[in-house]
């Protein structure tokens, strides 16, 4: 598990990008557990992820609506498969509107760069 802390900061929302290998759905489930481990992510607004399998994409918006498409399309584009990606955001306070999405990309683009 690679952790990336404190990446993006915007209008008092902060961003982290994590990541790991990742087969199945079960896969998934264990790996967000394990990083809400820490109590940091425990207490994030959001952990958004999504990985590619065999079968596809699987992803989760964690009340992010969209959030996990844009991590699988990124992960599809780089064939990248078998390795889950998770943003996390902690909610500062004000709405970001589509500049969330760009976050999202950005954090993502983050790891790819630093963490594969």
């Amino acid at each position: 598990m690679q952790i990336f802390d404190g990446i993006i900061s915007d209008r008092g929302s902060k961003y982290a990008v994590s990541g790991g290998p990742c087969e199945t759905t079960e896969d998934a489930k264990s790996f967000i557990k394990k990083l809400c481990r820490k109590k940091k992510f425990a207490k994030a607004t959001h952990n958004t992820w999504a990985f590619l399998s065999d079968d596809g994409p699987v992803k989760n918006d964690d009340g992010e609506t969209g959030a996990g498409m844009i991590i699988a399309r990124m992960l599809e584009r780089d064939d990248i498969k078998n390795h889950i990606i998770v943003v996390t955001r902690w909610y500062g306070g004000k709405h970001l509107g589509g500049d969330r999405f760009r976050h999202v990309q950005d954090a993502v683009r983050y790891y790819l760069e630093n963490g594969l």
